[in-house]
């Protein structure tokens, strides 16, 4: 049975990186894995397919006329390890809604049978937090039963995680999507680790791996590959590896319980990443802060 997670978390969290470099773990470990590209800048894929951007469903169905023109040769195309690769695309900037291309991608995959080949993984790497729409396809059809969300030890990452964990609550008791997971890709925040894993505890799921932070990544997307392929020595593949492996291993799927942002807030009070609560500091500036200091 193919296994369909989706990977959420807040824009610039480096999610399309996290995925890329998952999957070749995944592709080295021997299994068959497809990326479906849910973000209109059809960066999903590059570095499995060492290519600036693949052409996008949306956009080759607008050449051809309509979708239903498209061959399944057309919109996929196989990158490092066979991993097989599609990106839905969406409109231009400021024209349409981008969910669209989501809706129509994966329906056009499942008429043309791409999902019935022998996979054993379909990752759906979804836009930013948005749990609305076209880009909740994933969670509202049904389509992804394992979600992952990927997280930082900074306040709004933290709070993206947790509306997506909301969103998984309004799918949750009407279909199989479950909270698989935290990937905790690190911004050397204080306490970072112990901040997720508390923050796991609290939605009621699990950090599957804590990501250090390398710049061997950053060398390796120059050269549009994965750390895995660039160099596969490193001690940062090794994490990639291993965080593969947990996710094979993964049964922990969970209906989530979101925190309120009083909650949240609480938690990081308690980490000491939030000072107590001190209107008289609302609204100064250090500079303000430091003329108070020297009076």
């Amino acid at each position: 049975m193919i296994r369909q997670c989706a990977i959420y978390g807040k824009g610039g969290i480096g999610k399309s990186t996290t995925t890329q470099n998952l999957v070749a773990g995944l592709a080295a470990e021997g299994k068959k894995v497809m990326i479906v590209g849910c973000d209109p800048k059809a960066d999903s894929t590059r570095l499995i397919l060492h290519a600036k951007a693949q052409n996008t469903i949306m956009q080759m169905a607008a050449d051809a006329g309509t979708v239903e023109d498209l061959e399944l040769d057309d919109v996929l195309k196989v990158g490092y390890g066979g991993v097989r690769c599609v990106e839905s695309g969406g409109p231009e900037p400021g024209v349409g809604c981008a969910g669209r291309g989501v809706i129509t991608a994966i329906n056009f995959l499942e008429e043309e049978g791409a999902y019935e080949e022998e996979l054993d993984f379909v990752f759906y790497d979804v836009l930013g937090d948005v749990v609305c729409g076209g880009f909740a396809m994933p969670i509202r059809e049904n389509k992804a039963q394992e979600i992952y969300i990927v997280v930082s030890g900074e306040m709004m990452a933290m709070y993206a995680a947790n509306n997506i964990a909301k969103g998984i609550c309004k799918y949750a008791n009407s279909g199989k999507v479950r909270l698989a997971g935290l990937i905790c890709n690190s911004r050397k925040t204080d306490k970072e680790a112990e901040l997720i894993g508390a923050l796991a505890e609290r939605l009621g799921t699990q950090m599957i791996h804590f990501v250090p932070r390398d710049n061997v990544v950053q060398r390796a997307e120059i050269r549009r590959m994965t750390v895995i392929e660039y160099d596969p020595t490193a001690k940062q593949a090794d994490e990639y590896r291993e965080l593969a492996r947990k996710i094979v291993e993964n049964k922990k799927l969970v209906i989530p319980t979101p925190l309120t942002m009083d909650e949240l807030e609480e938690l990081l009070l308690e980490f000491g990443i939030l000072d107590e609560e001190d209107e008289s500091i609302v609204g100064k500036t250090a500079a303000d802060e430091a003329a108070l200091a020297a009076a």
